[in-house]
Parts: structure tokens; sequence; C-alpha cells
């Protein structure tokens, strides 16, 4: 039985997909070390730095200086249809290098990598949390641990202590990981060209901007 043009056509195409799907992959060591040397993936600052800090599958990246908390006695209530109940609870708090930041037991708090990234549009980044640190009982990311591609600034951490006791933090120490995982594709609208682009640039450790999603804008 003879196959027609169309569906030739048809079949090279799922098999391209396929290809393309089987091509997912999570970056070794030497690749990861190769798409930083080659300005694919940015990292700043001490990109040369950094490269020490590369492991089998990941890298580390280190905790900033600044951290951001919620104070329960302003707010009783976080509601994303009342934008200043979600920025006014919030407290800022810069601490000096050398000295610590204690978690306390139950808390949860907002902190930033000192390093600022640029995904490129065909990888995608995962935050996972430093096997050291969560035998503390420090978790450094709730949800968010997916870092889309064409996003650039530094990542908020989202911090919390499981432990029954206070754990203290360094400004500089190695506070999570990074992996890198290779798309089918690149993406047709990467992060910082879509609409409600958030946190697109963010330095220091940014609170929610759920107000902001279209569904609450449309309410307000």
């Amino acid at each position: 039985m003879r196959c027609s043009a169309q569906e030739k056509k048809e079949e090279k195409g799922e098999r391209g997909a396929k290809e393309r799907y089987d091509s997912q992959v999570i970056l070794s060591d030497q690749d990861i070390r190769k798409a930083i040397e080659s300005g694919h993936v940015r990292i700043e600052p001490n990109q040369s730095e950094l490269l020490q800090y590369i492991h089998a599958s990941s890298m580390d990246l280190h905790l900033g200086n600044t951290f951001k908390l919620y104070e329960s006695n302003k707010s009783v209530l976080l509601d994303p249809k009342v934008p200043e109940s979600l920025s006014a609870s919030m407290r800022t708090v810069a601490v000096s290098d050398g000295e610590p930041f204690i978690v306390h037991p139950g808390e949860f708090i907002l902190g930033v990598t000192q390093e600022r990234i640029a995904v490129p549009d065909d990888l995608v980044v995962r935050v996972e949390g430093r096997s050291s640190l969560g035998r503390l009982g420090i978790i450094v990311h709730s949800t968010a641990g997916f870092v889309d591609p064409g996003f650039e600034g530094t990542i908020t951490l989202e911090i919390s202590n499981l432990n029954r006791v206070p754990v203290a933090l360094y400004p500089g120490m190695r506070v999570c990981q990074i992996a890198f995982e290779q798309m089918s594709s690149p993406a047709q609208m990467p992060y910082g060209k879509k609409p409600h682009s958030k946190y697109q640039g963010q330095e220091l450790p940014e609170g929610s901007r759920l107000a902001s999603d279209p569904e609450f804008a449309r309410a307000a």
C-alpha cells in the first residue's frame, strides 16, 4: 500500500516532533560549563568563580543579604483582591556579611540569590534545595522551583524552617542549586516578552504580585 504525500509529510512531522521531545535532557557539568563560558547562559557577578560550584548535573547559588518577612501584627489576612494587604504587611531586613539571619520554627521568609541569571529561550532552570540545609529543616522554595526561558533577574527564595529549633543562615553561603533542562524547541513567547511578566528584572526578594494577575485586575 502506497502512502500519499500528505501522509508522508505527517509521518515525518510526527517523527521530528518525537525526536525533539526525546532530546529534552538535563545538562551535565560539562554542558553547564560550556553554556556559561559561551554566554548562552549569563550569570552575574563572578561568573568565572561560579564554575567551581558546578556539580554533575547542577550548580550552586549563594544567599543574598536582603530578606523580606510578613508581620502578622500588621495584617490579619492576605487578600489578592486587596493589593495593599500583600505589600503593607512585609518588612525588609538587610543583613551584613558575616552576620546571621535567624529563621525560627514555622517561619516563612523571602530571600534572594546573590547571583543574577539570564535564562535563554531554549532552556528551563529548576531550583532545588541543598541536602545539607534540608537536613536542618530548611527548604528554599514552596512552589516556585521553576524558572521560565527568557527570565532575567535574581531568584527569590521561599524559605521555611520545618525544624523545632531556630536555624542561622548567612549571606554568601551556598543556599540552593539549579539544574538546566533543554527544551524540545525554543519558547515562542519567552517570559520577558509575554504580558504580565511580573518578576522580570527583579533584584531584591519580591513579594507576591498576585493582585496584578488579569483575573484579579478585572475584579478590581
